[in-house]
């Protein structure tokens, strides 16, 4: 019996010493990123933007996997219930406090699954409508829609989506009356107000800069509270006369909770210094993301208060997620 006692406690501190190791070996396989939206959308490109700098730094392949649906809870669900190795990781934006609060059964705590490991930045949304409403400004499009309540349609990458909750608070902030028009992302959603199909969007800068550079779509104000270097031209909401209204989500890594700190910390360490790298830091500009690393700590409470925050807004709107 003493033997047998004995022998557990030899096997019980291998392990703790084991631990450690394992976690300063990390990594030694290839690394995937989870990006919980279809292709092309803003999270995808951050996460391909970064990858080949994680590639760098860390020594192993970066593979960025897409799994859309569900609001972005999908891929995050897969995250929380990943292993706890560092080797699946999930690029979010300010959606995941969202959904907190949009969906009464989710299969993952935010809170308590999901951990922030590193903050990347924010970039503000841009209002843009179709060249076929024929509206140029904040103002005419503002008086269209007091002049016909409930006829202009916008679109969004889903009910609860990041383009669908700020939209809902401007016409509570506003007391206009649009039409929501739900698409499987942001994607489909974008081509329809190329097409015309439906009158507007408010969108992240890089999902759609591309189209409003070359005429496809017209951008009439940003949702910040300064202009967009991307955009500099375009008047914010507040300059076209919209007040108490500011939206600039933010983009940053997670992981599951149970990763070892020091996985985390390394993980943090090697996207900041991704992040310091000023090629790296221009491209995400000209998307229009305002790159501002910080510690670890704080992205954690930026992600307490906007869960605490966007609670207090969908319980006023009463939206429920799909």
């Amino acid at each position: 019996m003493k033997n047998s006692f004995r022998n557990v406690i030899v096997a019980a501190l291998l392990a703790l010493v084991a631990f450690p190791l394992v976690a300063q070996e990390w990594p030694t396989k290839p690394i995937t990123i989870m990006v919980p939206f279809a292709i092309g959308g803003t999270a995808d490109i951050v996460a391909r933007l970064i990858g080949p700098g994680l590639n760098r730094e860390l020594g192993q392949p970066v593979v960025v996997d897409n799994k859309g649906g569900a609001g972005g809870t999908i891929a995050t669900a897969m995250v929380a219930r990943a292993p706890g190795d560092g080797y699946t990781i999930l690029i979010h934006h300010m959606g995941i406090t969202f959904n907190a609060w949009l969906y009464d059964r989710l299969p993952y705590d935010t809170l308590r699954d999901i951990a922030p490991v590193a903050y990347v930045g924010a970039t503000p949304n841009v209002l843009v409508v179709s060249n076929k409403l024929g509206v140029r400004n904040v103002e005419e499009f503002l008086a269209l829609a007091r002049q016909k309540p409930n006829t202009i349609n916008y679109g969004s990458g889903g009910v609860g989506s990041a383009g669908h909750l700020p939209m809902e608070l401007l016409q509570s902030t506003l007391n206009v009356r649009l039409v929501h028009v739900p698409y499987k992302g942001s994607g489909p959603a974008i081509t329809d107000l190329i097409a015309g199909q439906i009158d507007a969007m408010l969108l992240t800068i890089p999902a759609v800069i591309s189209h409003i550079q070359i005429g496809r779509v017209r951008a009439i104000a940003t949702s910040g509270t300064q202009r967009s270097a991307a955009l500099p031209s375009l008047p914010t909401l507040a300059e076209a006369g919209v007040k108490d209204f500011e939206y600039a989500p933010w983009y940053g890594f997670f992981a599951p909770s149970k990763t070892p700190p020091t996985v985390m910390n390394r993980l943090h360490a090697a996207v900041n210094k991704v992040l310091s790298e000023p090629e790296v830091v221009t491209k995400l500009r000209q998307q229009g993301l305002e790159v501002r690393p910080i510690k670890r700590e704080q992205f954690v409470e930026i992600v307490r208060d906007d869960v605490s925050r966007w609670g207090r807004i969908i319980k006023t709107l009463g939206i429920k997620g799909e």
